[in-house]
């Protein structure tokens, strides 16, 4: 693997429950930090709805490797934001066979 450029930097944030107060919650994304990261986009597809489409771009994106339960780890759960620019993440392993960079299988979608 050569060696990838660490050129865009996006925040890693991870969702947070938080009571609505009658009983219930909402999702509240909260900041975990600046990772920089390479972005590749892989093929879109676009999905019409009835009242909206749906445009999705798979992605991968490789960023600096972090130890199984650091909080620099990025997670499925969790998402990337670069600017209005939303990156959920779908999948993360190892890049490398030392584990100094990780790929981050990640979706972006756009309502049109």
């Amino acid at each position: 693997m050569s060696t990838p450029r660490l050129n865009r930097k996006l925040v890693l944030e991870a969702p947070e429950r938080v009571s609505d107060g009658a009983g219930g919650f909402t999702i509240v994304w909260t900041a975990l930090g600046e990772i920089w990261a390479q972005i590749t986009p892989g093929t879109g597809v676009e999905r019409a709805g009835e009242f909206v489409t749906l445009a999705s771009v798979p992605l991968k994106i490789v960023v600096r490797g972090a130890p199984v339960g650091s909080p620099r780890r990025p997670k499925p759960e969790q998402r990337f934001r670069e600017g209005e620019r939303i990156f959920r993440i779908l999948a993360v392993a190892e890049a490398d066979s030392e584990g100094h960079y990780l790929t981050c299988f990640a979706r972006e979608e756009v309502v049109a």
